[in-house]
């Protein structure tokens, strides 16, 4: 969300509904008697809904709001965790693992679920011991900075386990 109000001598319109720094309704004032009522309080005119008839403004610090604007929707913001997938094979060799070892620390260290998956393929599937041992040593090496979320999952030919940031 983006502020986009009306300040001071930006307002144009000669007539508008002027609510003063309490909230109180003060009522319909020309242009010049509501700029010189803020002057005069040390604070700024500004536009809250250009669309009515007149438009309203209210006389208030604008910076300050600009700020608890600003705190709202940072504190309203969602955060998004995605879940990365990483594909290991029964016999993969060292230097690979250590290439997607990297990759999930980084995944992780982002903010991201990890998802690491051992696929069996057609003889493959009589090493199962082999990728277990793998994820064990996965789980071994990823232990500073994350905490197993769900483990040994097997589904088909895939067996897979969820990191998530510790």
């Amino acid at each position: 969300m983006k502020l986009e109000n009306r300040i001071n001598e930006q307002i144009k319109i000669p007539r508008v509904r002027l609510i003063d720094e309490h909230g109180k309704q003060i009522g319909v004032v020309d242009n010049y008697t509501a700029k010189n009522m803020a002057m005069n309080s040390g604070l700024d005119l500004v536009e809250i809904n250009p669309n009515s008839n007149p438009p309203v403004c209210k006389i208030m610090d604008f910076g300050k709001y600009c700020y608890e604007f600003e705190k709202n929707a940072k504190k309203n913001k969602q955060v998004v965790i995605k879940t990365k997938e990483i594909q290991f094979h029964p016999n993969i060799q060292m230097h690979d693992y250590s290439y997607k070892l990297e990759q999930a620390r980084r995944f992780l260290t982002d903010g991201n679920k990890v998802k690491a998956c051992i696929v069996f393929r057609g003889r493959e599937m009589n090493y199962i011991e082999k990728g277990e041992q793998i994820l064990k040593k996965l789980i071994e090496d990823l232990s500073e900075i994350s905490v197993l979320e769900q483990s040994g999952n097997f589904e088909g030919k895939v067996l897979s386990i969820i990191f998530r940031k510790s």
